[in-house]
């Protein structure tokens, strides 16, 4: 059984788990990967870097996905009649703050509203793709810094 989950705890694999964790977090579903990235930066499994990049660009895939859905959705709705909009409240806020608001993409159940909602409302996809980067790449850099100054 051991034999099994060798190659998940060797460094491809927990780069891969850790990829999997970061995209699966940024859905609906729920997910860890904060806790798992912070046990791979604990274990110097990988340079740091490439974990926080890892992290970032799988969480992002995530949030976009999202977005896309969300795009695909308003065009759509006719025939999702079963799925609500996002609700007004978030659209609101994303109209009113526009791509900015997405550096909180990051944000438990709230970030995959407002990267609903931008999809929703037809934002631009290259200026929401990079605000959902740098939210979700500041949480992750800012959440490895707190640990190792708490060292």
């Amino acid at each position: 059984m051991l034999a099994f989950f060798s190659p998940l705890l060797s460094e491809g694999g927990s780069l891969l788990g850790l990829a999997i964790s970061a995209f699966v977090s940024s859905t609906l579903l729920p997910g860890a990967s904060e806790v798992l990235l912070l046990w791979l930066v604990e274990q110097g499994e990988s340079r740091l870097l490439v974990l926080l990049a890892i992290a970032s660009v799988a969480n992002t895939a995530g949030g976009f996905l999202t977005y896309w859905m969300g795009r695909w959705a308003e065009k759509g709705f006719e025939r999702l009649r079963h799925r609500p909009p996002p609700s007004n409240a978030t659209i609101d806020y994303v109209r009113r703050w526009g791509y900015p608001v997405l550096l909180l993409s990051w944000l438990p159940i709230v970030g995959d509203g407002l990267c609903l909602a931008a999809g929703w409302l037809q934002l631009r996809w290259l200026p929401s793709l990079v605000f959902i980067f740098i939210g979700k790449a500041l949480r992750y850099c800012l959440l490895v810094y707190a640990i190792e100054i708490i060292k």
